[in-house]
């Protein structure tokens, strides 16, 4: 198979509806809008979400939760990934992005006590969590705040 001879199912697709093409492509003169009213006219039609002055949907619904914009949100990892460092490494925020391990660096890296960790590796992140930390310093590891 070649990938000129490839073609959809048959029955998959429709043709494209054309608009204002003359009369005998059954879409011409109005174009399928009909006539006049505001739907035929140039820039016609209203607003996504208006119901016609009724009160729309998304403002009859209760506003939920509250986001906050200044919150600082780390990159998690935990000690069963970091588990497959080898002994003595060096592991940072960098690292772990070009191991394929996170793929985004958010506002800084924090380590969480998930899981053992049996090899003495040096860790550099923002914040580690209290068990995290022990566990790293108790396998002969080294954690360093940046």
């Amino acid at each position: 198979m070649k990938l000129h001879e490839l073609s959809p199912a048959v029955g998959s697709t429709k043709a494209a509806y054309r608009k204002g093409r003359g009369p005998g492509s059954g879409n011409g003169k109005t174009g399928g809008h009909g006539h006049k009213g505001q739907n035929a006219r140039s820039g016609g039609g209203v607003r996504p979400g208006f119901e016609g002055g009724q009160l729309p949907l998304y403002r009859k619904l209760p506003k939920r939760g509250f986001k906050n914009h200044f919150a600082t949100n780390y990159a998690i990892i935990n000690l069963v990934d970091l588990d497959a460092f080898e002994a003595g490494a060096v592991v940072d925020l960098e690292t772990l992005i070009t191991e394929g391990m996170l793929k985004n660096a958010y506002d800084g890296l924090k380590v969480l006590g998930n899981g053992e960790i049996t090899k003495a590796i040096t860790v550099k992140a923002a914040k580690f969590s209290s068990s995290a930390k022990e566990k790293i310093e108790a396998a002969g590891g080294k954690t360093e705040v940046v």
